[in-house]
């Protein structure tokens, strides 16, 4: 979805994931430093919302999703993942619920296979999923702002911010009251800085929850049976995850950030030896300067000097080894 707000004045277009709304507005650092100071919005529209309704809207999610909600209070905002049989990750969902329906939002381009796996799972419970992409739309207002929410709009409240679940028709007027607006760049170094994991960046095919630190996050050990809960606690109770993120400072004399998926080796083997990781996340923060998320073999040491695609990159722990 091509968000209208890329007609703002300075609005350079996003790629890769987050095309169809503003990588940046002209400004990058400012656009950060607003949102780290809680004013503005960020134009988030080009994710995926979907709505469950029913009576027991809940009670059946529970029995699919990672995450307890079965008697989620009307208001509290949770995160939730979906695993393969396996216990990979499939899909991460963003959902509040507000009394009568549940809202998500969820990764640009997957509500339609999410939708479908939904609709496979219903069977006798009475609920009703729909595709709300077309006519909603999700704005993020930072942590600390005091802007209002439209009279009428769902918002989910978390300590990093607000989203809100606005109409689509409604975002250029929203815009207007709330600028300045800040890109989906500043909206990525300041989740990089906090250590969130993003389906499709920081997972691939094989990633489980245990490696992006998502248990109790979004993963909670509980709760009854879900697909893939045989892997989430075995590995919790017997065993290690395989892979552990990791939180890099990048030295800020290199011109180029690397790039998603780039090697990560240790300094020690010099830039042609074995990659131990690779980069999941990388980009430049206001204060902090080049920084980056990786994922790492869980045996590496936490305090070896590591080469993120050549550049040298110091380590912060994110997922204890």
């Amino acid at each position: 979805m091509k968000s209208p707000l890329l007609s703002l004045p300075g609005a350079v277009p996003g790629e890769g994931p987050d095309e169809g709304v503003a990588a940046h507005y002209g400004d990058l650092f400012r656009e950060q430093r607003a949102l780290a100071d809680g004013t503005g919005f960020v134009d988030l529209s080009h994710r995926g919302v979907v709505t469950v309704t029913g009576a027991e809207r809940l009670a059946w999610l529970h029995l699919l999703l990672t995450q307890h909600v079965s008697e989620l209070p009307a208001g509290e905002a949770t995160e939730a993942l979906i695993l393969s049989a396996n216990g990979h990750i499939e899909h991460a969902l963003y959902l509040v619920d507000d009394g009568g329906t549940t809202w998500i939002h969820v990764e640009p381009g997957t509500q339609d296979a999410l939708i479908g796996y939904l609709e496979s799972m219903k069977f006798f419970y009475r609920v009703e999923v729909a595709d709300r992409t077309a006519d909603l739309a999700v704005v993020h207002l930072p942590a600390g702002s005091i802007a209002a929410a439209p009279k009428g709009v769902t918002v989910r409240e978390t300590p990093h911010g607000r989203d809100l679940f606005l109409p689509r028709a409604d975002l250029e007027k929203f815009a207007a009251e709330h600028g300045p607006a800040a890109g989906s760049l500043a909206y990525e170094a300041l989740r990089v800085e906090a250590h969130r994991p993003r389906l499709g960046l920081e997972t691939d095919h094989r990633t489980i929850p245990h490696e992006l630190g998502w248990i109790g996050g979004a993963v909670h050990l509980q709760k009854g049976c879900y697909r893939g809960q045989e892997t989430v606690a075995r590995v919790h109770n017997l065993g290690k995850p395989p892979r552990r993120l990791v939180f890099l400072h990048l030295d800020g004399s290199e011109v180029r950030l690397p790039a998603h998926g780039a090697p990560v080796r240790l300094a020690a083997d010099g830039p042609e030896g074995r990659p131990i990781g690779f980069i999941t996340t990388s980009a430049r923060h206001h204060e902090l300067g080049p920084i980056a998320l990786a994922l790492v073999k869980r045996n590496v040491p936490v305090d070896a000097a590591l080469l993120a695609d050549g550049t040298a990159a110091a380590q912060e722990v994110v997922v204890e080894p």
